[in-house]
């Protein structure tokens, strides 16, 4: 019979309930039938950026036509220099392994009527590669993953529970900083949001799979749970951040004015023939790239941003009225179900579109099995930086890597779970001297103005004066925000306020090192690639 350690102390940690953080809990599980795995989640289980993917996940399953080389190339290609070429060699070598276990799940991808996968093809890849079930791919994996969870009796799901902080020494009265050695973490302090009491929750092995940061801006694809909450955390605890100056833009969000988060039109239109048009009905991208509209994601957002200025528009249009009908409705029903609502026939109307923040391309730094510069924590998904992304991540390529990075994870945590303790001596949360904020406009406004100084002065085209204005403004949210949080009894919009303060400045302070142009940083003072190939380490 399984027995249960009390809720304030288990065996592994999961922080975030998508693909990386739910793949790891059933492999965890799996090998460890006897400890507890808890996996906390700030609302429901399957609210996750996993679950708004779209495209798909690109895998070399077709050997025939494809091959691990052509998949690596186009990957190095997309990261214009900066991949770990060990790191991306792995993904996509592994790739087809992890994939083949998720389908053994039960993750139906889309086949054809002789029995085979329909792959599809997007921006930067060479070939046809991208697996999918219909345009809703994330959510389908994530559905297969719940049920997988559903089976293990010593996996724990924990909705509706905010990490404020990891515990580390700092929290015994050490100080710890960057340069101290055998920084721990020990597990977190969490917000119970149904009693509203800020617990401890020990772990001998924590993995932060906490998801991306679109929601630094105004305009994003992602919802709205993600404000970066992992990475701020591991930065306050002084664990190793980096290349967060890549924010990739999705070239083609549904473009309705003063609607957030932002409908992805997937980057799989344009694979199946959608071509982009200016307002003068110009297929512009030709004038840009070579690939046209098959350009990588970096390219194509700045040529959209490029001409909205030049004409003057708020969008451009993606043009799908070629395509064929019964192809379109059955990869895209929901496109078209959401184009409809709005008053659009994707056959007879253009759709009007434009860059949303979309990934993050760095993160937690990680090595090769997901270990951070923290012992016993580890980090997967889109708040980790693996290096297979890179300065541009190739399209559909982070299920891929949260797959095969959760698999990493979970077999080295099972290496070395034997030498990690439960730390006993850790205090309580001490809520003294606070009391409830007064007024919410002072967290409401603050993010508002978090988000428009992000995507004014930090969003697809940069130059110094603006990354200057920018630090300026967050520097004084944060002094506002700071002060609110020693003085306020805590509540998730200000820790989510906090956390995304921080990731505007780790996102600034990142552009402002990188004297160069390269990928998804384009700076106007710096418009040429610097000789030197380096990542910025915060």
């Amino acid at each position: 019979m399984f027995q249960f350690l009390e809720m304030s102390q288990t065996d592994f940690l999961v922080i975030g309930s998508g693909i990386a953080g739910l793949t790891f809990a059933v492999k965890t599980a799996k090998r460890f039938p006897d400890k507890k795995i808890t996996v906390l989640t700030k609302v429901n289980t399957d609210e996750t950026n996993t679950k708004y993917a779209q495209g798909g996940i690109a895998v070399v399953n077709d050997t025939e036509n494809d091959s691990f080389k052509k998949h690596i190339d186009d990957t190095l290609t997309a990261g214009d220099g900066l991949c770990n070429e060990e790191v991306v060699s792995l993904v996509v070598q592994e790739g087809p392994e992890r994939v083949n276990e998720i389908i053994d799940w039960g993750t139906k991808f889309d086949k054809d009527k002789d029995g085979d996968y329909k792959r599809g093809k997007e921006g930067g890849h060479s070939e046809h590669r991208i697996l999918h079930h219909k345009d809703v791919t994330g959510n389908e994996i994530e559905r297969a993953l719940i049920a997988e969870v559903s089976k293990y009796k010593n996996i724990v799901i924990q909705n509706h529970w905010y990490v404020v902080d990891i515990i580390t020494q700092h929290h015994l009265g050490y100080l710890v900083t960057k340069s101290t050695p055998d920084v721990t973490c020990y597990g977190v302090y969490a917000l119970n949001l149904q009693t509203n009491k800020i617990e401890k929750i020990l772990s001998r092995i924590t993995l932060m799979a906490s998801g991306g940061a679109g929601q630094a801006y105004r305009a994003t694809t992602n919802p709205k749970i993600a404000t970066g909450d992992g990475i701020a955390m591991v930065y306050r605890a002084k664990g190793r951040i980096e290349n967060m100056e890549f924010i990739q833009f999705h070239p083609t969000a549904l473009h309705e004015a003063g609607v957030s988060p932002s409908f992805l039109i997937t980057e799989a239109v344009r694979g199946d023939g959608g071509i982009l048009r200016n307002k003068h009905g110009d297929a512009f991208m030709k004038h840009y790239d070579e690939r046209a509209d098959l350009a990588p994601r970096d390219i194509v957002a700045r040529a959209i941003d490029n001409e909205m200025k030049v004409n003057g528009t708020e969008h451009v249009y993606l043009d799908c009225k070629h395509m064929d009908r019964e192809k379109f409705l059955n990869h895209f029903p929901n496109i078209y179900a959401k184009c409809k609502s709005i008053g659009l026939d994707v056959f007879e109307h253009m759709i009007p579109v434009a860059p949303a923040a979309h990934y993050c391309c760095g993160g937690i730094k990680s090595d090769e099995n997901g270990r951070t510069s923290i012992n016993n924590l580890y980090a997967c998904g889109e708040c980790s930086s693996t290096g297979l992304h890179g300065a541009n991540r190739l399209a559909s390529n982070s299920l891929l890597e949260a797959l095969v990075f959760a698999h990493r994870c979970a077999e080295d945590a099972a290496l070395h779970l034997d030498q990690t303790i439960i730390e006993e001596k850790i205090p309580d949360w001490n809520a003294e001297g606070t009391s409830t904020p007064k007024e919410m406009i002072l967290i409401t406004q603050s993010l508002k103005e978090v988000q428009q100084i992000m995507s004014d002065y930090v969003g697809i085209v940069r130059n110094d004066i603006r990354l200057q204005r920018a630090m300026r403004r967050l520097d004084l949210l944060h002094e506002e925000t700071e002060d609110l949080y020693r003085t306020s009894t805590l509540s998730p919009q200000l820790c989510e306020l906090r956390n995304l303060i921080t990731i505007g400045y780790l996102i600034v302070k990142s552009a402002q090192f990188r004297k160069e142009s390269r990928g998804l940083h384009y700076n106007v003072d710096f418009p040429e690639k610097s000789s030197q190939l380096q990542n910025v380490v915060l």
